[in-house]
């Protein structure tokens, strides 16, 4: 078979595992939310959250409230078109109009939670400060920390979710997973002052509860203890919750939405946890004594 027939011939699959799967058949006027407008969105956030740490301005010469509202306006401008889209795919047959004014409401929600946004990111950004000995100040935190960056993405996509906005929160928190290791569903539930150190391999599941003050190390997992029934558990609460003051060590494992951390606790690292632990605990994995042996000539 020569090369053009040999195209010609797995197009043909191609297109009948299109029709198989029936998720490809977008109508006229239809279209799905644009990653790369959201990714940039994400960057816009942080330019106002951050004002002249990644843009190009400098703020001894510019007047930030004059920054502020230009970048809002650019903000709402873009988000307003993915939520756009995201709603009109996700409930064909709703009115154009409707569409219209539930996008620019929903939109105006979200650009109204920006301030405290930027509040609760700044206080992680204290936090991280506060328990890494290791950093130097706060600018080298937020250049350089792929937690901060993680947080900052669910801090925002948390709003988005709490709206009901489909696509856009995944898409931000998959793409911060993507970037830093870390993987933080937008659905979850985090307070104040939160610290994630080094970070990769972290994975904080939907229905995740997380207090005030906590802190997790990298290889930590939030999450189910069973996903068989599938689709039969969504909504129900599955992931741990976490409460206030807690330290969670590296490669820890917490499972299951019944499961509870009581404030003030320690979870030692390798620890596999599936029953709830009383506020005030310290809790290891069971590790036999090391026997040292000496060594023969």
């Amino acid at each position: 078979m020569d090369i053009k027939n040999q195209i010609a011939d797995v197009a043909e699959k191609l297109n009948n595992n299109y029709q198989t799967q029936g998720m490809f058949e977008i109508g006229v006027g239809e279209k799905l939310p644009d990653r790369g407008a959201i990714i940039s969105i994400i960057s816009e956030i942080r330019r106002i959250v951050f004002p002249g740490f990644f843009g190009d301005e400098n703020t001894a010469y510019v007047n930030l409230s004059h920054f502020a509202g230009n970048t809002l306006a650019g903000i709402y401008e873009s988000l307003y078109k993915q939520i756009k889209v995201a709603i009109s795919y996700d409930s064909r047959g709703e009115s154009l109009e409707g569409i219209d004014s539930k996008a620019g409401e929903l939109t105006k929600q979200f650009i109204e939670e920006l301030p405290n946004i930027q509040q609760l990111i700044y206080k992680d950004v204290e936090a991280e400060l506060q328990g890494d000995p290791a950093a130097s100040s706060k600018e080298e935190i937020i250049f350089c920390y792929p937690g901060i960056y993680a947080i900052s993405v669910y801090r925002i996509a948390h709003v988005l979710y709490k709206l009901n906005i489909p696509f856009i929160p995944r898409i931000m928190a998959e793409y911060a997973h993507g970037k830093t290791g870390i993987d933080i569903n937008p659905g979850a539930t985090i307070g104040e002052y939160f610290f994630i150190d080094h970070g990769t391999g972290i994975v904080i599941g939907e229905t995740t509860t997380i207090g005030n003050n906590v802190k997790i190390y990298q290889g930590v997992t939030l999450g189910a203890l069973s996903t068989m029934k599938g689709q039969a558990l969504s909504g129900v609460k599955r992931h741990p919750t976490i409460e206030d003051n807690v330290v969670i060590y590296a490669n820890t494992t917490i499972l299951g939405g019944e499961t509870v951390v009581g404030h003030d606790s320690v979870v030692a690292g390798n620890t596999f946890v599936t029953e709830s632990i009383p506020a005030g605990s310290k809790v290891s994995a069971y590790v036999p004594e090391l026997k040292l042996r000496r060594r023969e000539s």
